[in-house]
């Protein structure tokens, strides 16, 4: 996760095509590790491809992933629009509480 966000910083920057050292740069400037072999799987997935086109894909492909709780909804201008949840049904909890001599004879000291 490091090394994209590191690649996403590159790209925020200006650098539209950022190399293995570039990403090396950002994580040693904040001391993270940078892992070269996820580095350069990162940089191979996203050879010649538009930053804000992958984006847009991941986007979509999240979008059919249940999150819970409230749904957040985007629209074609950035603003966020925030909808409740689906109220669940509530279920009734019936706690039925009854002492009996059973209970006690349980309780009975294992040590003695």
């Amino acid at each position: 996760m490091k090394v994209i966000a590191a690649y996403l910083l590159a790209v925020l920057g200006g650098n539209t095509n950022p190399s293995a050292d570039d990403l090396k740069a950002i994580l040693g400037s904040v001391g993270a590790e940078a892992d070269e072999e996820k580095i350069e799987l990162l940089l191979a997935e996203v050879k010649g491809k538009d930053i804000a086109e992958l984006l847009a894909a991941g986007r979509e492909k999240l979008a059919s992933v249940p999150s819970g709780g409230a749904t957040v909804a985007v629209t074609g201008g950035g603003a966020v629009t925030f909808a409740p949840a689906a109220e669940e049904p509530k279920k009734e909890e019936k706690k039925v509480e009854e002492e009996s001599d059973e209970e006690d004879d349980m309780m009975v000291n294992l040590f003695d």
